[in-house]
């Protein structure tokens, strides 16, 4: 009996490339060919096939690990075993080309004191059908797991070994297939929900039990295929062979698209749906490529008429060749650029816009900002006199401090004031959020302000220093310009927008006189907020700022 050192074959240039799926456990039987383990890289995914038959020994990776050529991966026992040894101990590591999986020779049953599953259900009685509860089973070392995807609902009737929720790590996609057949009910998780090992996931009620234990010695001569106990899968190869073509979901359920957590992540970021994805790696896996291809076939496509959308299609801007004019350059967007149109768009089209336009006198809050940024202390301009006032503003009229529900039959009233604002830098338009800004003063708010604009313009803000906002300002008062109007940041229902102040004669009442007036713009959402409502709020945003004495009450 000899073994053989198995290690990374030659896989290209590629090197620290990580292990996405293990497809083996030490003292696995397996066939010549049979995968081991299951490789990603940023352009391909690669399979590791077994050199030889054999026993799986000393198996020294683990999904995470990276590897290159040469990577040692584990031993080979001869395959020249005793009768006894289970010939076919792969079928619950590897996936096999085919769905086919009813060999007369099953694998040998795996000892139920190595499964999770006593952890993981509370079985009916023998033969019988009863309740199982459902939790997670062992997920290795894995805490607060992300439920990504939530396959099944309350009332559905699922089969054994259907997939209930799929959860995601930093480093692997975790299936988590039902213990039995039954009717779901009591379902405890959502998604985005984080779950560990024995977290609660549902009750089944009618489940059929396990075949009794008891059977196994008279069968002993000819044993059946013995069903691996629920488990937890690492990546998106379930214990079963995956077919090539699409996974049939489970009765009540929905299939899970068979792709790994590169491609799944890089699908989400461009909101691309895997079901609708066709996969061309190994048994019909999806590749980041795939999806590439996905996307450009969409976008390649004629968006739909009026006629064909019932009127509420939206005609395409159609294509120019503008070289055909003269000579031309093509510049890609910038990432922030391309983010910044995308959600702009969507504003646009989903919410009715109307921009509600007011002068504010700030004659005298000019002075008193130039007066105190020459005594030396903290350098005033006027943004965070304007913060301040949004935030009176808001306490006053608090329907512009909401958001629309998802139902669009209720508002969200909330109880804080994070106030966003828009900073221009190099590569796009930013907005960060200042937090809390009506227990901040006007020096406070000016300093956080610069030091928000200043990380902008680095590009050095962190993603939850750009969330939250309840309201934003758009300030082109450096730069010039009168009135304009400004894209509600959704999922916000306003948002203020401030030209550059010029002076302007006002009549007193007796005579005209010099004053400083700054152009506010004003859009709503109209489907929350009301023209007179919106004309309240700017009327009392004007005020404010024309008496400073007023941001004191």
């Amino acid at each position: 009996m000899a073994n053989i050192k198995v290690t990374v074959p030659d896989i290209g240039n590629y090197h620290d490339v990580p292990v996405i799926e293990l497809l083996v456990k030490d003292g696995d039987s397996i066939d010549k060919d049979a995968v081991l383990l299951v490789l990603e890289s940023d352009k391909s995914t690669l399979e590791v096939p077994a050199p030889a038959a054999g026993v799986v020994r000393g198996l020294k990776l683990k999904v995470g690990d990276k590897v290159s050529q040469g990577t040692e991966i584990c031993e080979l026992e001869s395959a020249a075993a005793p009768a006894a040894a289970p010939p076919k101990a792969k079928a619950e590591a590897a996936p096999a080309p085919t769905p086919a999986k009813a060999a007369p020779a099953a694998s040998a049953p795996t000892p139920v004191a190595r499964t999770p599953a006593a952890a993981q259900t509370q079985s009916a009685p023998e033969g019988g059908a009863g309740n199982v509860e459902v939790t997670i089973p062992d997920i290795g070392n894995y805490h607060d797991v992300p439920v990504i995807e939530l396959l099944v609902k309350d009332g559905d009737s699922i089969d054994k070994d259907a997939v209930l929720l799929v959860l995601e790590s930093d480093k692997s996609t975790l299936e988590v297939p039902a213990p039995a057949a039954g009717t779901v009910q009591n379902l405890r998780l959502k998604v985005g929900d984080k779950v560990s090992q024995g977290t609660p996931v549902c009750t089944l009620v009618g489940a059929v039990a396990a075949r009794p234990a008891a059977a196994a010695p008279a069968a002993a001569a000819n044993p059946p295929p013995a069903s691996p106990a629920p488990k937890a899968v690492q990546a998106v190869v379930t214990d079963a062979a995956p077919p090539p073509a699409p996974v049939t979901p489970a009765s009540g359920g929905a299939s899970v698209p068979y792709a790994g957590p590169a491609t799944r992540k890089f699908a989400r970021e461009l909101g691309v749906d895997l079901a609708q994805v066709r996969g061309s790696g190994p048994r019909g896996r999806i590749v980041v490529e795939d999806v590439q291809g996905f996307v450009k076939t969409r976008l390649a496509q004629p968006a739909p008429t009026a006629a064909a959308n019932g009127g509420g299609g939206i005609p395409p801007i159609p294509a120019v060749d503008f070289a055909q004019f003269g000579e031309i350059e093509t510049k890609a967007l910038a990432r922030i650029r391309k983010l910044s149109a995308a959600h702009l768009h969507r504003a646009w089209l989903n919410i009715p816009h109307v921009t509600q336009t007011d002068e504010a006198d700030i004659t005298e809050l000019d002075a008193f900002r130039k007066a105190q940024s020459d005594e030396g202390g903290v350098k005033l301009t006027l943004l965070p006199f304007i913060i301040k006032a949004v935030t009176v503003a808001l306490k006053a009229y608090p329907e512009f401090n909401s958001s629309l529900a998802a139902d669009g039959e209720s508002i969200v009233l909330k109880k804080y004031f994070h106030i966003g604002f828009a900073a221009d830098t190099p590569n796009g338009l930013v907005v960060p959020v200042v937090r809390d800004a009506d227990k901040k003063g006007i020096a406070q708010l000016a300093q956080e302000t610069a030091e928000l604009a200043k990380k902008a313009r680095d590009g050095k803000l962190k993603p939850d220093e750009m969330k939250g906002g309840c309201f934003s300002i758009s300030s082109l008062g450096g730069i010039g310009g009168s009135f304009f109007t400004p894209i509600v940041n959704a999922p916000e229902v306003g948002i203020l927008g401030v030209s550059k102040s010029q002076i302007k004669p006002v009549w007193d009442g007796k005579q005209f006189q010099p004053r400083l007036m700054c152009p506010l713009s004003l859009s709503y959402d109209h489907r929350v907020i009301d023209g007179a409502y919106a004309a309240r709020f700017i009327v009392l945003l004007g005020k404010l700022l024309s008496d400073l004495r007023r941001l004191a009450l």
